[in-house]
């Protein structure tokens, strides 16, 4: 059985790298060609140009891999069904659950390499592929939030400020309310706030000091200040929750939390399906056998057609229940894990009638 072993689980790791090599290239070609303009006017440097590609491989490949994993295990299993290689395995008197080994101990390898792609790789891959998105491709396009960022630091100082850019480092319209108790003390506002890794430098600087009688007003056109805040406080969320490795947005949402975010939603949902996929691993690759082990009269295609179906029908369910769960009170880990619990039925299903 060793050998019958060595052949499925060949052809199963085969057939996926073949799949990201026949896919990434023509998203990279699709996503040059639409850019390449831009790239040409902004002058950017090659070596710049090379790693935001490699960027763009990972996180390409980290986003769209089960549907890759499922096609690729599709193919080379139809393949063996249409050349009747099953039959002769299963009529040997190898039982069904032996012959799904060799599959387990690939899907156990994608989806290690699935977990440390998630948990580290993809992260930083993300931060650079955003961060060449922002200073190259949308170089005069402002980066904010949709609604203006008011947050609050510790129990006595919250900020605000109308928009800010996390590749220049620049927020607008600056303001920072101390408060002792439920009295305002002192306001500090600036028409700009800029990072300057160890301080940041106020432009146009304002403090405001209320006292019983008269207040004490503080101005200067440039100001350097230390704040007990970075800049990780004041970037958009959507930016900032895919750039960060799973300790730190592990701490990132505990400080949120403490703060009273309206975010953690959208944080927890990238933490949890850091987890979920690797396991989605496991559940698509048991429909994708039982689905295409079965030899048919329409061949390949219906097989494929199917699974394809399969695999779009899992991503839909992903999106929209990740959506629900960064904009609604929707429970993020329900979200992230129910299409894994729905599609680990319909395996079982699936898995059960191929037995038969």
């Amino acid at each position: 059985m060793k050998i019958l072993d060595w052949y499925i689980l060949k052809r199963y790791l085969l057939t996926f790298l073949m799949m990201l090599l026949l896919f990434i290239p023509i998203g990279i070609t699709v996503n040059l060609a639409e850019k390449i303009d831009k790239i040409l006017q902004q002058e950017v440097p090659f070596v710049a140009v090379a790693q935001y590609y490699l960027d763009f491989t990972v996180y390409f490949a980290n986003l769209l891999y089960p549907i890759f994993l499922f096609i690729s295990v599709i193919w080379f299993t139809s393949k063996l069904a249409n050349n009747t290689e099953i039959v002769a395995f299963l009529s040997s008197g190898v039982s069904f659950w032996r012959f799904l080994r060799p599959y387990m101990i690939g899907a156990t390898i994608i989806a290690g390499l699935a977990l440390i792609m998630g948990l580290y790789l993809a992260p930083k891959a993300s931060k650079g592929f955003n961060e060449f998105k922002y200073k190259y491709l949308k170089k005069n396009a402002q980066i904010t939030q949709t609604t203006n960022i008011y947050r609050q630091i510790n129990d006595n100082d919250y900020i605000y400020v109308s928009s800010f850019n996390p590749v220049t480092k620049r927020g607008s319209n600056f303001t920072l309310e101390h408060f002792e108790g439920n009295k305002l003390t002192y306001k500090i506002t600036a028409s700009s706030i800029v990072d300057q890794d160890s301080t940041y430098r106020l432009n146009n600087y304002t403090k405001r000091v209320f006292g019983t009688d008269n207040d004490l007003i503080e101005t200067a056109r440039r100001k350097e200040m230390n704040f007990e805040f970075d800049t990780d406080d004041l970037t958009p969320e959507e930016y900032i929750a895919e750039t960060l490795q799973y300790g730190e947005l592990t701490r990132f949402i505990e400080k949120e939390k403490r703060r009273g975010s309206s975010n953690i939603g959208r944080y927890e949902v990238v933490k949890y399906k850091k987890w979920s996929l690797p396991v989605s691993v496991f559940i698509l690759t048991i429909i994708a056998v039982s689905v295409s082990s079965i030899k048919r009269r329409g061949g390949m295609g219906i097989n494929l057609a199917f699974g394809i179906t399969i695999a779009m029908v899992f991503v839909f369910f992903d999106k929209v229940f990740g959506v629900m769960a960064a904009q609604s009170s929707f429970s993020p880990i329900v979200a992230v894990w129910l299409p894994n619990l729905v599609f680990g039925i319909l395996a079982a299903y699936l898995l059960f009638n191929a037995k038969r």
